[in-house]
């Protein structure tokens, strides 16, 4: 066996075990035979570019892994993986922009898998102003801001209880992207913060992983409220739309209605320095 056989031998049998199938289970669904499946997991036949990408396709790996999959038996990835701003398809950034400009008079992220911020509405440049002092260009990543020992941190109320579910998001998404080293990385950080309870270092199966949670902020001595929600694009055709995350707010009083207006509205002498809050 070469070492190319070894490696996409070795990645077909992990990931055909973390789908729960056996070689049977699916050869069926790739519609070939369990002869072939258990050749190419001893690496005693080597898979064709068309079989990887059917196998992938079974196994609903992501795109990413799938290149991955490739590239672990001498192909060329597959799936491209271009800059938010170069996206080919019009239709799309069409689409992007309109969701980004419709949410106005309330904040929207745009996020990579790993939380940084790759782009913003002008809403949430003015919330990042507001909250932050900082200039809408100068995009944070969403998990250091909340978790690190940051201004930022003392602004949330409740900061123990949203924190701890960030970090319970964060354990469940290292568990089903096990490859993913700096998801890992950026676990292994967190938990090992002084300011981080040692009972967080393991991941909490009793939590609930909600859709959608709260983020109240105490901001120049006034409460404000969000319901936060992800949004991600469903059957994309590259990597980059497909680790794309959304991050929509909502105002869940009007006091922070209020508040998303009076940003909308306000003129830029206002917004200068630290505007009082209406």
């Amino acid at each position: 066996m070469t070492e190319s056989s070894k490696h996409f031998s070795a990645l077909l049998k992990y990931w055909r075990g973390k789908r729960g199938l056996s070689q049977l289970d699916l050869a069926l669904a790739a519609d070939i035979s369990s002869k072939h499946v258990s050749f190419l997991e001893t690496g005693r036949s080597h898979p064709s570019e068309d079989m990887i990408l059917r196998i992938g396709a079974v196994l609903d790996l992501p795109l990413r892994d799938r290149n991955a999959l490739l590239r672990s038996a001498r192909f060329e990835p597959f799936y491209e993986e271009p800059a938010l701003d170069a996206l080919g398809d019009v239709a799309t950034k069409r689409a992007i922009d309109h969701m980004m400009r419709a949410h106005d008079p309330f904040p929207m992220f745009i996020m990579n898998p790993h939380y940084d911020v790759l782009r913003i509405n002008q809403s949430a440049e003015r919330f990042f102003e507001l909250v932050l002092g900082a200039r809408g260009d100068m995009l944070p990543n969403a998990l250091r801001l909340l978790l690190e020992d940051d201004p930022f941190r003392t602004l949330v109320i409740d900061w123990e209880h949203t924190a701890h579910e960030m970090i319970s998001r964060l354990h469940q998404e290292v568990l089903r992207r096990p490859h993913d080293e700096r998801l890992l990385a950026m676990l292994n950080h967190f938990i090992s913060l002084p300011h981080i309870p040692a009972s967080w270092r393991l991941p909490d199966f009793s939590r609930t992983q909600n859709a959608a949670f709260t983020l109240r902020l105490r901001v120049q001595g006034v409460d404000i409220g969000f319901l936060t929600t992800l949004t991600r694009f469903s059957s994309p055709q590259n990597i980059t739309l497909e680790e794309l995350q959304i991050e929509s707010y909502f105002p869940l009083d009007d006091t922070t209605r209020d508040l998303c207006a009076w940003l909308a509205n306000a003129t830029a002498n206002e917004q200068e320095g630290s505007a009082p809050l209406p």
